[in-house]
């Protein structure tokens, strides 16, 4: 594949695209559909994270794992989904503690192209999945190329903060300077894990003191009602 890329980050990225395990992860996909299953979200979408959110704006890292395997929810950002989707339960959890900590009121819709857009990178480690069937496509290749994305925010963006919700993502510490960046760890929002820790980590008012420290704008984490209304 040519690289999908924006220009903030195909100074760093582009050259993924020309290494063996990405002709590999080529050769996958091209495989599955070939098999005729469906694969989520449509490749319109793989790289929609890169494009809402600029290298040089990122503020925030939130980092998923795989994107949603219903139908017609993943669009290409992590926890996110459609509008016309009902909102997921982890998500409905990062409602709640959005709540709690910062007194934002949870809306009816999932759709987080709004924190994208003010520099909230949300980042699948897998950019694929086959319908029905989590992880999927983990280990496929996906994992080494979200791996350079981590690093090239630790490398080249301005002081930031890494959102890591649950083991897999907590994992991705070890890319991350913390002499220049905030990592804030706790277990992940899912209703299976949010209880032991996750509500009540106060990670969002951390960010945005974090950010305000380093002279940059906070996050206006309130999404607006009109799911359409994207644009801060």
């Amino acid at each position: 594949m040519n690289s999908p890329l924006p220009d903030s980050w195909q100074e760093w990225l582009g050259a993924e695209f020309e290494k063996p395990y990405m002709q590999v992860l080529r050769d996958f996909l091209s495989a599955e559909k070939s098999s005729h299953k469906v694969i989520y979200p449509h490749s319109s979408d793989w790289f929609r994270a890169f494009e809402l959110t600029p290298l040089d704006q990122v503020k925030v890292v939130i980092l998923g794992q795989d994107p949603y395997h219903g139908p017609n929810q993943a669009h290409g950002l992590c926890f996110s989904v459609r509008p016309e989707v009902p909102v997921p339960p982890s998500l409905v959890n990062i409602y709640k503690e959005l709540a709690a900590d910062l007194g934002v009121e949870p809306v009816n819709h999932g759709n987080l192209e709004y924190w994208a857009r003010q520099g909230v990178l949300l980042l699948n480690t897998s950019l694929t999945v086959e319908r029905g069937n989590a992880g999927s496509h983990r280990g496929k290749g996906w994992e080494t190329f979200t791996d350079r994305a981590i690093a090239a925010v630790n490398e080249h963006a301005k002081p930031s903060v890494f959102l890591l919700w649950g083991s897999p993502a907590r994992k991705k510490k070890a890319l991350v300077d913390t002499s220049r960046h905030l990592v804030l760890e706790s277990p992940h929002p899912s209703p299976l894990s949010a209880h032991r820790g996750f509500f009540g980590n106060h990670h969002f008012s951390q960010a945005n003191a974090f950010l305000e420290q380093q002279g940059r704008s906070p996050i206006d984490w309130q999404l607006p009602a009109d799911p359409e209304a994207s644009v801060p």
